[in-house]
């Protein structure tokens, strides 16, 4: 039985009413990190799937949790680069069914390692208003938006416009010419930035660090790259600790994990 989340989730708020439920199954310590959405089409070309495969690595390597909607295409693969430990889906349908069938094992080992959430009852079935409702969470989540692949008239163009009235920024994939139609649109009608590199595009949420760093609050203020003045009033000796044992570095009045 899937239960209620126990907390208003900051994020939501965006939203333009928050959901009087949320229900959920798995960590909900994910809630507390960096997030980042990725969604996009459920037939992605195979250079959609290998940059969404890296751009969610290198977030992940900075500690960011990935967000999607475990559809077919770009959200399994969102999902499956991240690792089930690092994401968070988002379903259209009551979080005691596996759809779409074909990603009941994803969605499985995403509810044992990562979090599964729904504003929808066990035993509710997907349906169209319900994938537009799921978008929405998907898209408020996030602190950006990231579109690797999408065209004219697709349901991710509506979970554009939630970011936009949100005010989140959106991000997207360069596609050739006559390809990914409505990301190029976003791009030409500059409501939207392209991603050149996956790495220096993830280095805005803070440096690459190995697997076994402990991703505590504390690391996850130093990704911000806080001034030593916040650092120290929020924090205080452990700031000075730190530095000596080479976990951050201060550099100009800026503290940066090492």
């Amino acid at each position: 039985m899937s239960a209620v989340v126990p907390y208003e989730i900051e994020a939501l708020r965006a939203m333009k009413r928050y959901p009087s439920e949320i229900y959920y199954s798995g960590d909900l310590s994910l809630l507390r990190r960096p997030k980042v959405s990725i969604v996009g089409t459920r037939t992605p070309s195979l250079y959609t799937q290998q940059m969404t495969e890296r751009i969610a690595k290198a977030l992940v390597k900075r500690g960011v949790c990935i967000v999607s909607g475990a559809a077919m295409g770009v959200d399994a693969v969102a999902h499956k680069a991240a690792g089930a430990e690092n994401t968070v889906a988002v379903l259209g349908c009551g979080i005691d069914i596996r759809y779409p069938a074909i990603n009941s094992a994803l969605i499985a080992d995403i509810e044992r390692k990562g979090l599964l959430l729904s504003q929808f009852n066990d035993g509710f079935r997907a349906t169209k208003w319900s994938f537009v409702v799921r978008n929405e969470l998907v898209v408020a989540l996030g602190d950006i938006l990231i579109v690797t692949e999408a065209d004219i008239g697709s349901g991710s163009l509506r979970s554009v416009e939630f970011a936009k009235r949100m005010g989140k920024e959106i991000f997207v994939l360069p596609h050739r010419l006559e390809e990914s139609r409505g990301t190029n649109a976003l791009l030409l009608n500059k409501e939207a930035e392209a991603i050149y590199d996956a790495e220096a595009f993830a280095s805005r949420f803070g440096s690459a660090v190995a697997s076994d760093v402990e991703k505590d609050d504390f690391f996850y203020f130093c990704q911000r790259f806080p001034s030593l003045d916040e650092a120290v009033e929020r924090y205080g000796d452990r700031i000075y600790e730190a530095e000596l044992d080479g976990t951050i570095s201060v550099e100009n009045g800026i503290v940066k994990l090492c």
